[in-house]
C-alpha cells in the first residue's frame, strides 16, 4: 500500500472528523428540547436546527471524501497485490506449483484478493471511526451523568467480550471455507478441460453428482459459519437493548427526583442508540476482517513459497566444455513421492549429437528432460549444461539455452507471429517464416492467412499435428543450443515426422537434441538412444549397438516393425 499513504491516512481522517460532528448531534438536540421546546426560547430551537442541518452536511461531505480515498487505495492495494501475485507464480518452481494446484491458484487470484480487498475497505473506512464513536459515546455519557455511564461501560465490555469470543472461533471455519471453495474450482475447472472425455466416457451423470456432493459441502461450511457470524446482531441487539431499558428505567426516576433534565436523557439514549449502531458495523467490520485474514494468510503462503533462483549454489566442479550436457548419478523425487521418480542416471551428450529417449509409459522419460532446465531440481546427482551445474545458473540464463517443446501443446490467443515470438521478440518475418518452413507447418499457416493468422485460445482452430508443429517452430525460432523434444510429433505422420527431423539436422546451429518418443523410427537416427525401465537406464547406445544386445529394445521395435522380425526370422530359416 505504499503508493496508497496519503489516502490510507485521509480516509480514516475524513471518518474521524464525520464521527466528530455525529457525536455533537445529541448535545444540539437535547438543548432544542430544554431550551427550546421545553423553554421560552423560541429561536432558540431555529438556530439549533440549522445547526443540525450544517453538522448533518458537514458530515455527508466527510463521509463521502472517506469513502472515496478509502476505495481508492483498496482498489489500488488489490491491483497492486494481484500482480505480485501473478509474477510470484510466473516464478514458482514446477515443484512448488504442483503443491499449490491450479485451482488453488485461480481461487487466491480472484475470491481470496476481493476479500481483502473488501476487508481493507472497510478497516480504512471503520477501524478507527467505530471505536471512536463507542468511547467518545461513553465520555459523552460520563459528561452528562456519571452514574448511567457504567452501564455504558458495562455494556461496552459485554460487547466487546461477545464479538471477540465469535471471531475467534470464526477464523478457522473461514479457511475451511476456501478451501471447500478450492475443490468446487477445481472439478468444475477438470470438467471444463476435460469436456470431451466426460461425454465419450458417458460420465456426466458421475460428474454432476460429485460436483453437487462439494458443492453441498460448500454450502453446508458457509452455512455454519454464517450461523455463528449471525449471531453477532441479534446479540448485540439483545445486550443493548437491555441498557436501554435500564438505562430509561434509571433515567426516568433521575428526571423524577430533578437531577436530569428530558433532554440529557434523550442525549444519553442518542448514545446508547449510537453505539449500538457502530457496534454492529464493527460486528461487521470484524466478520469481513476474519474472512479477509483467512483469505490473506492463503496469498501470503503462495508469496512466501521458495523461488528456484533462491535455491541456486555455487558450482566449484571442474568445467568440462567438450560436453553440451552431462548427467551424473543423478536422480529425482517429486515432492511427497515415497520413491525416486529418477535414479542412477549417468550420460554424457557432446554439442550437436542427439540422444533419443525411450520407455514404456511412466518410465521417466519427460522427468529426465524436465532436469535440464531445471524445472524440477535433481534430488542427487549433477546435471551439467556446458560443463556448470545446473542450479548454478541463473533461470534466464540457463533457459536463454534451451528449447522446449512439451507432449501438450500449449498455444495462446493471439496470431501466428505473436505466438512464435515467444521463441524471440526480436525475430523478424524472415526468421519466423524459415522456423516454420523447418517444422512442416508453413503450408497450413499460409492457407489460415499466414503470420498475422489468429490462433483461439489453446490453438483450438488447428489439429493435434498443427499445434505440434506450430509449438516446434516456436521453439526453432529462438535458435536454442539445446532443443527439448518431448514426445511432440506424437500426432504427425511417419513421412512429416522424418521430414522434421532432417530439417532440424540441417539447423546451421546444429544444437544438442533431445527427442522424447515412443516411436523408434523416430530415434533410429540418433547418436545415442538411452532406454528407461521404471526410472532407470535399462541400455544406452545406438540403433544398432542396442539391436544386437538388448532384449527389450529389440522387442519394442519389433512390435513396430512386425514385417521386419518376420523378414529376420525367414532369413534364418534360409
Amino acid at each position: 500500500m505504499k503508493e496508497y499513504r496519503v489516502q490510507s491516512v485521509l480516509g480514516p481522517l475524513f471518518k474521524l472528523l464525520e464521527a466528530c460532528f455525529d457525536l455533537l448531534v445529541p448535545i444540539v438536540v437535547a438543548s432544542i428540547i430544554d431550551k427550546g421546546i421545553g423553554g421560552p426560547d423560541r429561536p432558540h430551537t431555529v438556530r439549533m436546527f440549522l445547526i443540525l442541518i450544517a453538522l448533518g452536511f458537514i458530515g455527508l461531505i466527510c463521509s463521502v471524501t472517506a469513502q472515496y480515498f478509502s476505495a481508492k487505495a483498496a482498489t489500488g492495494f488489490a491491483k497492486n497485490l494481484r500482480a505480485a501475485l501473478f509474477t510470484r507464480i510466473q516464478r514458482m518452481s514446477f515443484t512448488e506449483l504442483d503443491k499449490a494446484g491450479a485451482s488453488t491458484l485461480l481461487t487466491r487470484m480472484t475470491s481470496d484478493i476481493n476479500q481483502v480487498q473488501s476487508g481493507v475497505n472497510l478497516l480504512l473506512r471503520l477501524f478507527l471511526r467505530s471505536p471512536f464513536i463507542v468511547f467518545g459515546s461513553l465520555i459523552m455519557a460520563f459528561t452528562i451523568d456519571g452514574s448511567l455511564a457504567l452501564i455504558f461501560a458495562v455494556t461496552i465490555a459485554i460487547l466487546f467480550a461477545v464479538v471477540f469470543a465469535l471471531t475467534l472461533i470464526s477464523i478457522p471455519l473461514y479457511r475451511r471455507n476456501q478451501t471447500a471453495l478450492d475443490r468446487v474450482f477445481l472439478t468444475v475447472k477438470e470438467n471444463l478441460a476435460g469436456v470431451r472425455v466426460i461425454r465419450a466416457f458417458r460420465r456426466e451423470q458421475s460428474e454432476i453428482k460429485a460436483f453437487h456432493e462439494k458443492n453441498d459441502a460448500l454450502c453446508k461450511s458457509q452455512l455454519f459459519v454464517g450461523r455463528i457470524s449471525g449471531l453477532i446482531n441479534p446479540l448485540t441487539f439483545v445486550i443493548i437493548n437491555i441498557a436501554v431499558i435500564l438505562l430509561i428505567r434509571s433515567g426516568a426516576v433521575k428526571v423524577d427526583n430533578g437531577t436530569l433534565t428530558e433532554g440529557q436523557i434523550v442525549a444519553l439514549y442518542n448514545y446508547m442508540s449510537q453505539i449500538l449502531v457502530e457496534l454492529i458495523k464493527l460486528a461487521n467490520l470484524i466478520i469481513t476482517a476474519t474472512r479477509s485474514l483467512a483469505c490473506a494468510g492463503r496469498i501470503r503462503d503462495i508469496l512466501n513459497a521458495p523461488l528456484p533462483d533462491e535455491c541456486a549454489g555455487a558450482d566449484n566442479a571442474t568445467v568440462e566444455p567438450e560436453y553440451r550436457v552431462s548427467f551424473e548419478n543423478a536422480a529425482l523425487c517429486y515432492s511427497g513421492a515415497l520413491e525416486n521418480s529418477l535414479e542412477g542416471i549417468d550420460l554424457k551428450v557432446r554439442p550437436g549429437q542427439t540422444v533419443g529417449i525411450i520407455g514404456a509409459t511412466g518410465s521417466g522419460k519427460s522427468s529426465l528432460v524436465s532436469l535440464i532446465p531445471r524445472f524440477y531440481p535433481c534430488t542427487e546427482g549433477v546435471v551439467r549444461v556446458d560443463g556448470r551445474d545446473v542450479k548454478s545458473y541463473g533461470e534466464r540464463e540457463l533457459r536463454s539455452k534451451i528449447g522446449f517443446v512439451r507432449q501438450k501443446s500449449e498455444l495462446f490467443k493471439g496470431s501466428v507471429r505473436d505466438n512464435l515470438k515467444w521463441g524471440d521478440p526480436d525475430a523478424d518475418d524472415e526468421a519466423l517464416t524459415d522456423a516454420l518452413r523447418r517444422a512442416q507447418v508453413l503450408d497450413v499457416i499460409n492457407e489460415k492467412g499466414g503470420l498475422d493468422a489468429i490462433v483461439e485460445q489453446e490453438g483450438r482452430n488447428l489439429s493435434g499435428g498443427q499445434k505440434q508443429r506450430l509449438s516446434i517452430a516456436r521453439a526453432l525460432v529462438s535458435n536454442p543450443e539445446i532443443l527439448i523434444l518431448d514426445d511432440s510429433s506424437s500426432a504427425l505422420d511417419f513421412a512429416t515426422d522424418a521430414a522434421l527431423r532432417k530439417a532440424i539436422a540441417s539447423l546451421p546451429s546444429s544444437p544438442t537434441v533431445f527427442i522424447v518418443s515412443q516411436r523408434t523410427s523416430s530415434l533410429m537416427h540418433a547418436d545415442i538412444i538411452l532406454l528407461l525401465n521404471d526410472g532407470r537406464p535399462a541400455a544406452i547406445g545406438t540403433h544398432d549397438q542396442l539391436m544386437e544386445s538388448c532384449p527389450e529394445y529389440r522387442e519394442l521395435y519389433y512390435l513396430q516393425f512386425p514385417e521386419k522380425k518376420s523378414v529376420k526370422g525367414g532369413a534364418a530359416a534360409v
